[in-house]
């Protein structure tokens, strides 16, 4: 009960840092602003206007969502050892463990709130264009919830043992590695057996498959999709999580503070 009381604390103080992120605004504006003006990019096609505007708007909500991401995930930690609060904090009885199970769930709480400001934005400029909106749109833009969780874990990992600078290099690595994953396993088996097809066999297996959670061509199109594949990509979401979050944890419990 500590442990859990000790997380909450934590998350919400991350919470309460999160919104007062100037910089955090200016990209939910840009992503509402994106949103709002689909429906003007629509109209300089004469086909299929209704598809684009929601094309354009779940990849403004993915783009602009995964930015906050890494912006703010990249300096969970970094900011508490720069303001010196970090030795206020484990010299109370508070685990390291509960300080980054504090901190990331903090902040996919304020992730997913700005998501659902997204989310109603896209629903309101849909209903104005007269495009569909149905039970593939809610799934796509749950997996783009449970995507970003993912970006925050190890966004988190890197924060505990990485200035927000190289967190934020290695963070866009496993992004966008994380989304050409099968594109490289595809290259991969077309070549013959050598170390170049070895290599892409264990990017493809160790690394997070980010495109997993893209469903926005199903959802635009109105193609069904599998609920085997979806339940299927939310168990390797939270495991990828947990893993990231084990590791982050692990790291953080050998750094000195000194």
């Amino acid at each position: 009960m500590k442990w859990l009381g000790a997380v909450v604390a934590i998350a919400g103080n991350t919470w309460r840092d999160a919104i007062r992120s100037k910089v955090l605004y200016v990209l939910l504006f840009f992503a509402l602003l994106l949103i709002a003006t689909s429906a003007t990019l629509a109209t300089l096609s004469y086909v299929e206007r209704e598809r684009i505007l929601q094309d354009v708007s779940l990849g403004a909500i993915r783009f602009f969502g995964t930015a906050i991401a890494i912006f703010a995930g990249v300096g969970l930690v970094h900011r508490e050892v720069d303001r010196r609060t970090i030795f206020t904090i484990l010299s109370k009885p508070v685990q390291r463990s509960a300080f980054i199970a504090g901190k990331y769930a903090g902040l996919v709480a304020t992730l997913w709130a700005l998501l659902a400001i997204m989310a109603a934005c896209f629903a309101a400029a849909s209903w104005l264009a007269d495009a569909p909106l149905d039970r593939g749109h809610a799934t796509a833009l749950a997996l783009i919830a449970l995507e970003l969780a993912v970006v925050v874990a190890f966004a988190t990992l890197f924060s505990s043992f990485a200035t927000p600078f190289l967190a934020g290099c290695y963070s866009l690595g496993v992004y966008l590695v994380g989304h050409l994953t099968r594109d490289l396993y595809a290259i991969g088996q077309t070549l013959k057996a050598g170390p170049a097809q070895d290599l892409t066999v264990w990017v493809h297996r160790v690394m997070p498959d980010l495109e997993a959670f893209n469903r926005s061509i199903e959802a635009v199109h109105g193609l069904p999709i599998p609920g085997s594949e979806v339940a299927w990509t939310v168990v390797l979401g939270v495991s990828w999580i947990f893993g990231f979050l084990l590791v982050a944890v692990m790291t953080f419990e050998r750094r000195d503070f000194r």
